[in-house]
């Protein structure tokens, strides 16, 4: 919901880092994957009840998957960048959440599973929608430099992350929090179900029948 207001502050923020990694030779592939195995390390953090530290990791990786962007916009921006970006994106999220249950699975895990589900709900509403819409050529003005068409919704990347950090740091509560942001996450799912069924059912411009 916030992201396409945020999006430009962090890119000037970011741009001086990613400067800096470009003078070192370090590309955007590389600081995507380095930023998703520094994440993952939040799991067995998580598992093990140390829930600054894997709060630490979270935050690294959500730099990271800022950081990529601002280097491939000083380089190169390739298709083969955004996809792995969005790949290790989807699997860091359940791996936070997988976390999260492996600390307290009879409290947790239900919780857990729940979100989960609901991440798959939105991850595939945001995934569909972007297939299609590159296969339409449907432009997307909030997110022009994307690689894949971006679907807004009542939570994206930053509610993502508030909710990763509420989770750190009332990890006792988690399963009321799990519970409130997955209700927030199928709001999500639901509007770009309806929004992009719409989209999609209007009929093609006849210069997209001759491509």
């Amino acid at each position: 919901m916030f992201d396409p207001k945020i999006l430009p502050v962090t890119r000037k923020v970011l741009d001086i880092p990613a400067r800096l990694l470009v003078r070192a030779g370090i590309s955007a592939d590389q600081v995507t994957v380095a930023g998703f195995f520094i994440g993952l390390l939040a799991v067995p953090l998580l598992a093990f009840h140390y829930y600054e530290l894997a709060l630490v990791a979270i935050l690294v990786n959500r730099v990271s998957d800022g950081l990529d962007g601002a280097v491939a916009r000083r380089t190169q921006l390739t298709d083969a960048g955004g996809y792995i970006d969005i790949v290790l994106d989807f699997i860091f999220y359940s791996a936070v959440v997988f976390g999260f249950l492996l600390a307290v699975p009879e409290q947790n895990a239900i919780a857990a599973g729940v979100l989960l589900v609901t991440f798959m709900g939105t991850g595939a509403t945001f995934l569909a929608f972007a297939s299609v819409a590159g296969k339409r050529g449907i432009e997307n003005p909030d997110y022009p430099n994307k690689s894949l068409h971006y679907m807004g919704g009542l939570t994206e990347g930053f509610e993502t992350i508030m909710a990763f950090v509420a989770f750190c740091l009332w990890p006792q509560h988690f399963s009321v929090l799990a519970y409130v942001f997955a209700t927030a996450c199928w709001v999500t799912a639901i509007t770009r179900i309806v929004a992009g069924y719409r989209t999609l059912k209007q009929p093609v411009a006849a210069k997209e029948h001759n491509v």
